[in-house]
């Protein structure tokens, strides 16, 4: 079972983002051990993204390549033929992800060329990782 982390600048503080955030992390239970961290500032940002040196590591920024749901499920069937048992999701503050934690990471995805509030973001990734795991799983969800 893969690891998928989903690492994020800031808490949420809205109790909707956060509902949705728990339905989808008690969706995602089934094909995934899921853990999100959050730091308070860049320098924690950098420090949990360091710390997962043995992870795929994607950057969540708007120069990122844009994906559809069909090849974010191959990355993330993909990701334990690559050799890693973690992918791990940056997703960045209002001011995105620093050139420097860009820089640790495998890969950048792009979900748009438009900007939404980071808080938002973390409910969006993780309705595309589940999409994703049903899709490889071939689920009725994706249709």
């Amino acid at each position: 079972m893969l690891n998928v982390n989903v690492i994020c600048h800031g808490t949420l503080k809205e109790r909707y983002l956060r509902e949705a955030v728990l339905e989808y992390s008690k969706r995602l239970g089934a094909y995934c051990r899921l853990n999100i961290s959050e730091a308070k500032d860049d320098a924690g940002l950098e420090e949990l993204v360091a710390a997962k040196n043995k992870d795929y590591k994607v950057a969540l920024c708007i120069e990122g390549e844009m994906l559809d749901s069909l090849e974010l499920a191959k990355i993330l069937a993909d990701t334990p033929l690559k050799g890693y048992s973690s992918i791990s999701f940056v997703i960045g503050g209002s001011d995105g992800i620093p050139e420097k934690i860009k820089a640790m990471c495998d890969h950048r995805m792009s979900f748009s060329r438009m900007t939404f509030p980071h808080q938002l973001m973390r409910v969006i990734l993780l309705e595309q990782i589940y999409r994703g795991f049903n899709i490889n799983n071939n689920g009725k969800y994706h249709k």
